[in-house]
């Protein structure tokens, strides 16, 4: 059975870059789009009709920014991953995107060929970073490691499955278990890195493997 493509929802504000995506990704086999938005209140509305696999979505948006549809869309706990492509230079804007359930952050210098992988990676799972980006949340995310030293090997498979952009409830699939045990273990493993959130959990083991490789 051919595998399905994964569709993409483009959302920025101007259409020269919508075009220019939409020409970009319509070459590439394995990749549709499943339509574009100028504006967050059309991203919100396409995303509910078409729930594409992955939103490509800038941050600088007319009326509703990115920063508010990336929390309505987390609040509406839709599949779709959301792979930021901004302009916005400033940091702190993309660790905030990250923390607002963003899987990918990258900035609109990105070689077009970098661009299509990052939108693979975000469909299978996997947090993906700008190094401006990841350098301002890995800063953030500063606990010592000798916290993961204090994890259980449930609470090591829960992290693990937190640095490829899980949600509770994919981890719950993933490890036969509830939500609500779960969601525990989360708070848990938060409490022994003495991180405030899962994506400076994710980064910080991610950081920690790279140091020991």
């Amino acid at each position: 059975m051919a595998q399905q493509p994964i569709s993409v929802l483009i959302v920025d504000d101007h259409p020269v870059v919508r075009q220019g995506l939409r020409v970009l990704l319509e070459v590439q086999d394995g990749i549709e789009v499943a339509g574009e938005a100028g504006d967050g209140a059309s991203a919100l509305a396409l995303a509910a009709e078409r729930a594409p696999d992955v939103i490509l979505l800038d941050l600088k948006l007319p009326g509703m920014d990115g920063l508010a549809v990336l929390g309505e869309l987390n609040a509406r706990r839709g599949q779709s991953r959301v792979l930021v492509l901004t302009s916005v230079t400033d940091h702190a804007s993309a660790a905030a995107a990250v923390r607002a359930g963003a899987t990918g952050v990258l900035y609109k210098d990105v070689d077009p060929d970098a661009l299509v992988r990052a939108i693979r990676a975000v469909h299978d799972g996997h947090l993906l970073l700008a190094p401006e980006a990841a350098g301002t949340l890995l800063h953030s995310a500063s606990a010592p490691a000798r916290g993961l030293d204090a994890l259980t090997s449930r609470e090591r498979e829960v992290l693990a499955e937190l640095t490829h952009g899980r949600s509770n409830r994919e981890i719950a699939r993933a490890l036969q278990v509830s939500e609500k045990t779960v969601k525990a273990h989360v708070s848990s493993v938060l409490a022994k890195l003495g991180v405030q959130d899962r994506t400076q959990a994710a980064l910080l083991a991610v950081r920690h493997e790279q140091g020991t490789r």
